[in-house]
């Protein structure tokens, strides 16, 4: 599929999906991120493997949210943190949902030009990419929290 087939909105999310799963890799594999950018965008994004035809991603946007995540580490998951349940630090989240909410969190924090609805309404879609039980909910949650918290106003009160 060539990228000029593919509207923006659908390179930002091949983008973001292939994000969550970079910071996935990275995580297990302990892969810095030029290695695992570079690995990504030559392998993954806009390729074919097994069968299973990959959309081509918005590159820069793919990187932002890769390097951003581990730059501002640290922030994000304080943030993180603060919107789980006492007593469940972000450490406790299962690898994939971790990346997930890091990512949905760094938008968030760091990228405003992005609305809120479209952060996190991406980033419950990227979490149906692998789950389908409670965790989309749980991902709507924890983002919901923080979009109060770092972007308030741009949310609807609570009923």
């Amino acid at each position: 599929m060539s990228e000029a087939a593919v509207s923006k909105g659908e390179r930002r999310s091949a983008a973001r999906l292939a994000a969550v799963q970079a910071l996935y890799e990275m995580d297990v594999a302990g892969t810095g991120v030029i290695e695992a950018v570079a690995q990504f965008e030559a392998h993954w994004m806009g390729q074919e493997i097994d069968g299973v035809s990959f959309k081509p991603a918005e590159a820069a946007f793919f990187r932002d949210i890769v390097a951003g995540v581990v730059r501002e580490q640290k922030s994000v998951d304080r943030k993180v943190d603060a919107a789980l349940a006492k007593g469940w630090p972000l450490t406790r989240v299962e690898i994939v949902l971790r990346a997930v909410l890091r990512a949905g969190c760094y938008e968030l924090m760091f990228r405003k030009d992005v609305p809120v609805r479209v952060v996190i309404s991406e980033y419950v879609d990227v979490s149906r990419a692998f789950y389908s039980d409670d965790e989309p909910g749980f991902v709507n949650a924890v983002l919901d929290a923080v979009a109060r918290e770092v972007r308030p106003g741009e949310l609807a009160p609570r009923a």
